[in-house]
């Protein structure tokens, strides 16, 4: 046969050939093949597409617009009459799906807004000030580690590649050595970068809190991403089997869970170590050397699984780089949190960072299976344009992804205004929610978001188009650039209100 069919039937095995071509939806009777396939080819694809009928159902869904393009341009083959697709996504049911784990998210970062309002007061946190440097790099970390194997095993749900028992088994063990080597490996270099950053301005370098950040960073991200990647492996299992789309809800509860793990182990882990700082203080390099010592074995497991193994070799550049970003926000915080003027900055850096990372993460794992489902990374298409997208295209047209944005635009004003409502209930960092800081506090957040969807739109389909998988190097970019935009964006505003007097919203009663 020639590589032309072959093709084809790679493309079914990922999910790739819309449903049309090979069987009614509704009554499951095939459609006549002979301009197209061979018998043998035939029979091996109709098995294909009744082994993975969820998935094909998922593919019809995210795929609407495709479908109806190959309906319309093919005109070799016979079709049955078009079915009804009451499968399809609409702006009701995405925004549905993502609501509850939107808002669960939400209360996760307010709960680590508010755990990192009373821990800066910490002996721990006055005397090594280069921990607020290490907050944002180490919560974005987690975050980029985490909503990265939360869309990669969501696409691999969503095309077939865990239906089977071994391919279940393959996928989750090699994934989880992978997340375990990048935490390790990014968590001993986000302790570097702070300790840098922190060493620059003021000219003043201690080793042993060198060292203590270098243990607390490297136990923190360890121990944070055996927990929630466990937790991430049980979401999209669980969301499979209710019928929802994993992008919709994964990547979400991945950060709510992230940052409030991460934040309580970092002061737990850091305020411990710091009293054993001068009486023990072998501890602390001690507890570096362990968890490095632990990382051949994370690679022997990584490198058994193909996949992952070229994951490991290729994916350390937007990791790295992400994890620089999320360093310079925590500059920002570090000269912010200290000044009187900028109170209340603690408490909600995490929530406006947070909620901007999640809404941008749920979108780029949508269109990154978007694009899987219409070939492999690389592959010259039509849903993946070489140009730069306008604004209309990404949040005005009647595509499907576009749709998405909105949806997640939209969910901005609302969600904030329940999360400031909530600070203000439990008076985090005994601030006042006057009309105007909150006028400026959705001004920043609404441009935030703004920003955010618009490069997730761009930077996808151009790392698509680079040969480079959006669901392994697009969300470590994204979510810093979050951090950083959403930490900037926040500095600014309590600037401005201090400027113009507004000081009830910024100023500790």
């Amino acid at each position: 046969m020639s590589s032309k069919p072959e093709k084809k039937e790679t493309h079914q095995a990922n999910g790739a050939v819309p449903v049309d071509h090979l069987t009614s939806a509704d009554q499951g009777q095939l459609v006549e093949p002979s301009d197209f396939l061979g018998p043998a080819a035939v029979e091996a694809v109709v098995l294909e597409s009744r082994a993975n009928a969820k998935g094909v159902r998922e593919d019809d869904a995210l795929l609407e617009n495709g479908s109806q393009s190959n309906e319309s341009d093919d005109t070799s083959t016979h079709q049955s009459p078009e079915p009804a697709s009451p499968l399809k996504e609409t702006s009701f049911s995405i925004g549905l799906q993502v609501l509850f784990p939107f808002l669960l998210a939400g209360f996760g970062t307010v709960a680590a807004g508010m755990v990192l309002d009373i821990v800066q007061h910490w002996d721990v946190f006055k005397n090594v000030t280069n921990l607020f440097i290490l907050v944002p790099a180490l919560l974005g970390l987690k975050g980029n580690l985490e909503m990265t194997l939360a869309s990669r095993l969501s696409t691999a749900a969503n095309i077939g590649q865990m239906d089977t028992p071994k391919e279940f088994w393959k996928m989750i063990t090699g994934n989880m050595a992978l997340l375990l080597v990048q935490a390790t490996v990014v968590g001993f270099l986000a302790s570097i970068a702070a300790v840098v950053f922190g060493w620059i301005p003021d000219g003043h370098f201690s080793l042993y809190h060198a060292v203590l950040l270098c243990a607390s960073s490297v136990a923190t991200a360890f121990v944070a991403s055996l927990f929630l990647g466990m937790i991430m492996i049980g979401v999209i299992i669980g969301s499979r089997k209710m019928g929802i789309n994993p992008d919709n809800v994964a990547t979400p509860i991945a950060a709510s869970l992230g940052d409030l793990v991460t934040l309580a182990l970092l002061s737990g882990i850091s305020c411990g170590l710091y009293k054993d700082l001068e009486s023990k203080f072998y501890v602390n390099p001690l507890v570096c050397a362990l968890f490095l010592a632990l990382l051949p074995i994370w690679v022997f497991v990584a490198k058994r699984d193909s996949a992952t193994w070229e994951v490991l070799c290729s994916s350390w550049e937007p990791v790295v780089i992400a994890m620089a970003i999320s360093s310079v926000g925590g500059l920002i915080l570090d000269r912010t949190v200290s000044d009187p003027n900028f109170a209340g900055m603690a408490v909600f850096t995490p929530v406006i960072n947070g909620v901007g990372g999640n809404l941008v993460a749920v979108q780029a794992s949508r269109i990154s299976t978007y694009l899987h489902m219409s070939g492999m990374p690389g592959e010259s298409s039509k849903t993946a344009p070489w140009k730069c997208p306008s604004p209309c295209s990404t949040f005005c047209s009647s595509d499907v992804n576009s749709r998405s944005a909105r949806v997640l635009f939209l969910l901005v004003v609302p969600g904030h205004l329940v999360f400031l409502y909530t600070i203000s209930s439990m008076q985090g960092g005994h601030t006042t929610l006057t009309l105007i800081f909150v006028v400026f506090y959705m001004t920043a957040a609404l441009l935030q978001v703004l920003i955010l969807l618009y490069i997730a739109d761009w930077m996808v389909h151009w790392m698509w188009n680079r040969d480079l998988d959006p669901d392994n190097f697009s969300i470590p970019y994204l979510t810093a650039l979050g951090d950083l935009i959403g930490t900037g964006l926040l500095a600014v505003s309590f600037h401005i209100l201090w400027l113009i007097g507004d000081r009830d919203s910024d100023v500790g009663d």
